[in-house]
Formats: C-alpha cells, structure tokens, sequence
C-alpha cells in the first residue's frame, strides 16, 4: 500500500497544491452563480431571461467539453488549466468595471457567460485527467469527494456572503471578488510541477479532435451501464437544471425573499450538497455503485416533491438542501466510477463526450421552464420539473444495467 493510500489523498503535495486552487476557484463560481443570475433578474424581472443566462453556461459548457477532453488528453493540463483561469479573470473584472461605470448591459453579460462557459470546460478536461495522474484510479471517488466537498461548501459560504453584499452594496464586490479568486486559482497551479501527460502532442488538429470525439462516444456507448447512466442524468439535468434556473424567481415571487434571503437558502442548499459529497466518499466501494446510485436516486426524488407544495421558506430551503444531498451524492458516485473504469489514456475523452451526452438537454429544458413560469407562475413550472424528475430517477432505479454494477 502506499504512502498516498495510507494517508489519503492528502498525503500527496501536489494533490494538496491543486486542491488549494481548486477551493480558489469554486470560491469565486459561488459568487458568480449567486450574482449574474440575480443581477439578470433585477435587470429584467423575468424568469425567462435569468434563465437564458444559465443556458449562455451551461450549452457552450457542454458542447466545448468535447474539445476539452481531446485537449487534456494532449495538451500541458496544467498549462491549459492556468490559462483558462486567466481568461475567466479578465472577463469578471470587465464585468465589475463595466458595471462600476454604468455600462453592463444584459448581453454583455450573456456574451461574458459564454466566454466563461467555454474556459470552463477547458478546465474541467483537465481537471477529470489530472486526478487519476496524480493519485491512480484507487483514490478517484476519495479526491472527487473531497472536490465535490470544497466546491459544494464554496457554494454554501460564498451565496450566504454573496446575498448580503448584493442586498447592502449590489453585485460589485461579488463581481470583484469573484474574479480576483480566478488570480488566487493561477498563483496555486503555477506550484503544482505537473499534471500531465507525460508527453504531451501539442494542440490536436480538427481530424484529430473528431477522432477523439468518436473514440470518447464509442466507449460511452459500448458499455451498457455508462449509457444507462448517461440517458438518466441527460433527462435528470433536463427537470433538474429547469428547476434550479427557475428557482430565484420562484423565491422572489412565491415567498417575497430577498436577496439576503436568496443567498441564505441557497447557501443551506450548499449544505446538504457538502454533505451528500463527504457521504459518498466515506461509502466509497462499502457498497455497490448500482445500489447506492439506484437509493441516491430515489431519495433525491422522494424529497424534491414537497418544495413545490409548500409556502413556507425555510421548510422548502431544508427540502430542497436534502435533495441537494442526494443529487451531490450521485454525481459524486458517477464521476468517481467513471474514472476507475475508463482507461486512463481516454478520460478526457470519454468525459467530454458523456459531459455533452448528458448536459446537451439543459439549454431547451431551463429555457421551456422559464417560458413557463414567466407564463403561468414559477411554482407551476416547478410542479412539471418535479413531475419529470420523479419519474426519471423512479425509472432508473429500476434499470438493472444501474442497480447491478458493482465495478
């Protein structure tokens, strides 16, 4: 056994290098995922449009993913990531000047959005890569635990802080902040010696990168149980991302939260996502991935129903924090299966192709819902997320491609 293994995955100091900006930059999507979506809302007061912001995200996220993987598979990873981070602090700091000085407008930000989307799914290819170079396959589901942890309690600090800066002071110093974290995020990685390949190629060209886009599907689509997985959390991502970008309009319409009070709800929903990380990293291979996948499954969907039914703030926040917990541990459970049973020479590959598999559906999912709340109500919309979601994840469940891997 060795040394990492006895001492977990912190044992390793490059580990403990990139987790440090890691944590750097989850700090600042915290703030960010709080703070452009709000300042949307507040521009517009319209569900629809703080809901296109989430898709100008998530689409090119999901889409660029699959250059992301071939890149990782070739490229400096470290140098990838640096440069990534770099673009993203250029781009929040316009933000806060531009808006410092009267001039942000709607889609300057939804054009920033994109440019912020696609770098980060540069550097998430090379974050899926890196992980299993530094630590081997044994330690992926313990260090995506503990990432999944740093990012999810970013997300629990940084929306509490977040909304009471943006109720007292607006969205400046969350905009300032958010990008002076992508700074701390470069400082961080610059100290990390490598994190890989080995022997890098260089940039791939456009042969190269369809090659290792179908080489990324086929090996998704070959093996019986990451197909099955991947149609689930496409349909899940689908109800589930619906429901999350139509949430602050449901808060501010169906309770009167302020924007305080936002940042507080999602900050316990953070909560519930801290702990649904650390839980699948303690149960790591204790139990079967199918079985814990298929119960994880369940409970999330099981406690999602209530939200929609109840008016009363803080009894939705809680729902909705141990719904969270579910859904954190099902993504933390996949990620780390994933990359024990992907050779290590496909993993990006493979990741950015499951990466645009399962995310390609969020774009028209939270623009519908938020056509529909901007219609009907947001709580009508988040009665048809709920509906959806239920059914999916009852669905999978009960698929034995799912619920028999034990890999």
């Amino acid at each position: 056994m060795s040394a990492i293994s006895r001492g977990g995955v912190f044992a390793s100091p490059s580990f403990r290098q990139y987790f440090a900006g890691q944590a750097f930059s989850y700090v600042g999507d915290g703030l960010r995922t709080l703070a452009v979506p709000l300042l949307v809302y507040h521009l517009t007061h319209s569900a629809l449009s703080t809901s296109v912001s989430y898709a100008c995200e998530l689409g090119p996220f999901a889409l660029f993913g699959l250059v992301g993987g071939s890149l990782a598979d070739r490229v400096d990873r470290r140098r990838l990531m640096i440069g990534c981070d770099l673009i993203r602090f250029a781009v929040m700091t316009a933000f806060a000047l531009a808006f410092a000085l009267g001039a942000l407008t709607v889609p300057m930000l939804y054009a920033g959005l994109v440019v912020i989307s696609i770098c980060a799914a540069f550097f998430l290819g090379g974050q899926s890569s890196s992980i299993p170079y530094l630590l081997g396959k044994s330690q992926t589901t313990q260090a995506t635990a503990a990432l999944m942890a740093a990012e999810s309690t970013s997300n629990m600090i940084a929306p509490m802080a977040g909304g009471a800066l943006f109720g007292i002071f607006g969205p400046l110093p969350a905009l300032a902040i958010n990008a002076i974290t992508y700074l701390g995020s470069q400082a961080s990685l610059v100290l990390v010696p490598t994190l890989g390949p080995d022997d890098p190629h260089g940039l791939p060209d456009l042969h190269t990168i369809g090659r290792d886009v179908a080489a990324g599907f086929r090996f998704l689509w070959r093996d019986a149980t990451m197909r099955a997985v991947s149609l689930t959390s496409f349909f899940l991502n689908v109800f589930g991302m619906g429901a999350y970008a139509i949430l602050i309009p449901f808060l501010k319409r169906g309770f009167g939260a302020s924007d305080t009070s936002v940042g507080l709800f999602l900050g316990l929903s953070a909560c519930g996502a801290v702990a649904g990380a650390l839980l699948a990293g303690k149960l790591d291979r204790h139990w079967p991935f199918g079985r814990a996948l298929t119960i994880a499954y369940v409970v999330d969907a099981l406690f999602f129903i209530p939200v929609v039914l109840t008016h009363q703030l803080w009894l939705a926040a809680t729902l909705w924090a141990i719904g969270n917990a579910g859904a954190q541990f099902e993504a933390t459970q996949i990620v780390g299966w994933r990359l024990r049973v992907v050779p290590d020479e496909l993993v990006g590959r493979v990741f950015g192709a499951v990466r645009l598999f399962v995310l390609c559906g969020i774009v028209p999912g939270v623009v519908f819902f938020g056509y529909v709340a901007d219609r009907y109500g947001p709580r009508l919309a988040l009665a048809l997320c709920t509906l959806g979601y239920v059914v999916v994840a009852l669905a999978a469940a009960l698929t034995p491609a799912i619920r028999d891997d034990d890999r």
